[in-house]
């Protein structure tokens, strides 16, 4: 009697913890459902359709013949390599500045933030209007103050043009990564400097054994984050000047948009997942260091 007294009311609390899950795993999903619907409408599908019309391999020959796209690939290479590394050597001189203890330090840091804080479409426009060979404030005002009556064809010329647009992107993202190898600088402990001068080390003996080896990691994985936003950005050269002139400044992250402009959605995609091969191994190579640096 007294064990069949006990095991009853066992059983049903049982049931009820059941049900119970069952109900929690049954609303979760109804709550969970508009997000699924809304990533597969809003992601899934594009992305897939993107693909699929990918897929036309006469799109690939038509892109490849296009002399235009040659000199896009052409184009993203040298900006990249020259637009990432100038920026973090920049970045990196200004990053030793702004760690200094002085009170005006801190109000020229906070303008120099600005052009990364404020929106990129008035603020590249801008230079657009001030790049302007005719009427641009730089050829009118400034170089008129050297009697010089005719300046450079900032976006006239193609060479010219070309470079306006690293300047550009140089300019707008290189406060956000100062920033992060200022966070860098501050990690490392003062003691290490403060010993480094009673043994006589001067400031390039101290940024070459201590601060270069504190921030190297860093410094690396920024860049190859850097050069994976660096080939998707698209407003420095296409707010600045559309790819131009002769669409001969395009680079990859514009050349699709030229594409679809001229009704050739297949060439836009094709141009699009031709840069799959830039991006896939810096992804993998990038997630591989933080990984590492997780586990350690």
């Amino acid at each position: 009697m007294s064990t069949a007294v006990m095991t009853a009311p066992i059983s049903a609390p049982r049931e009820d913890a059941s049900g119970f899950t069952r109900d929690r795993a049954i609303w979760g999903t109804i709550m969970l459902a508009p997000y699924v619907l809304v990533f597969a409408v809003m992601v899934v599908y594009p992305v897939g359709y993107g693909l699929w019309l990918g897929l036309n391999w006469n799109s690939y020959k038509a892109l490849f013949a296009d002399p235009i796209f040659l000199r896009t690939v052409v184009n993203t290479v040298i900006f990249l390599f020259v637009a990432v590394n100038l920026k973090f050597l920049i970045a990196l001189g200004l990053s030793g500045f702004f760690v200094q203890q002085r009170p005006w330090i801190r109000f020229v840091l906070v303008l120099f933030i600005l052009p990364w804080a404020v929106p990129s479409i008035p603020t590249i426009l801008s230079f657009r209007v001030m790049l302007n060979p005719e009427n641009g404030m730089v050829n009118q005002q400034l170089f008129q103050w050297f009697g010089i009556m005719e300046g450079p064809g900032w976006l006239t010329d193609p060479t010219l043009a070309f470079a306006m647009s690293i300047v550009v992107h140089i300019w707008k993202s290189l406060p956000f990564w100062t920033l992060i190898l200022i966070t860098g600088r501050l990690a490392i402990a003062q003691d290490l400097y403060e010993a480094a001068s009673v043994d006589g080390a001067n400031r390039w003996q101290q940024f070459r054994f201590i601060t270069w080896p504190s921030l190297a990691t860093l410094y690396v994985t920024s860049t190859m984050l850097s050069m994976i936003w660096t080939l998707g950005d698209f407003n420095s050269v296409y707010l600045l000047n559309s790819g131009g002139p002769g669409d001969l400044n395009h680079v990859l992250s514009t050349l699709g948009i030229r594409y679809m402009r001229n009704n050739n959605l297949d060439l836009g995609i094709a141009s699009i997942i031709v840069a799959m091969p830039l991006i896939l191994p810096m992804v993998f190579v990038m997630v591989k260091r933080l990984s590492k640096g997780a586990e350690a």
